[in-house]
């Protein structure tokens, strides 16, 4: 029988995602045991990043795997420098399932932080893992990436949030459907 993750994806309303993360102080087993879970839940979801806020734990790291063969990778306490230039990318997050937006990030970036052995970590990164680092950063700041969408896709993503939170079919994405309650006005008002 296949192990399950014991953790769950926070979904995009819950509070801890809104919060920005504490420094990591102790690299210790319990870190290495989160990590590892951590991983599982990634893959299981399936994605290929995920910050610690995202399974409720407000400590700053994050677990990568982008697929290159390399195999999964923890970051702790990690700090972003020298971005450089200009990449469009469509991003989604595993907090915002279904989703994607084409969201313009630095095309290049340095990233540091300690591995679970304590080691320094430095690594300079374009394009698709560039952004990988940046988008789980945001995670441990409180940052979703609805916030980095323009004014247009930031109020449709909105909605269909909205929509999402409150449970509402898809098709009456303001809830007048379920506010009227009967066939009969529904279907006199036009809706």
């Amino acid at each position: 029988m296949a192990h399950m993750s014991k953790y769950s994806i926070r979904l995009y309303g819950d509070p801890v995602l809104r919060q920005r993360a504490a420094d990591v102080q102790d690299i210790d087993g319990t870190l290495k045991q989160l990590a590892d879970d951590m991983v599982q839940t990634m893959y299981e979801a399936p994605g290929v990043g995920l910050a610690a806020p995202q399974v409720g734990v407000q400590k700053r790291m994050f677990v990568y795997d982008t697929g290159d063969g390399e195999g999964p990778v923890t970051v702790v306490n990690p700090v972003l420098a020298e971005a450089r230039g200009e990449w469009t990318f469509d991003e989604g997050c595993l907090s915002v399932p279904g989703l994607s937006w084409p969201i313009v990030r630095p095309k290049e970036v340095h990233l540091t932080g300690f591995d679970l052995d304590g080691n320094e970590i430095s690594v300079e990164a374009d394009e698709f893992l560039a952004r990988v680092f940046q988008h789980e950063v945001d995670h441990l700041d409180g940052v979703l990436l609805v916030e980095r969408l323009d004014e247009d896709q930031r109020k449709e993503a909105k909605r269909i949030l909205r929509t999402r939170t409150l449970g509402l079919p898809e098709a009456d994405p303001d809830g007048l459907r379920a506010l009227a309650g009967d066939e009969r006005s529904v279907r006199h008002s036009g809706l």
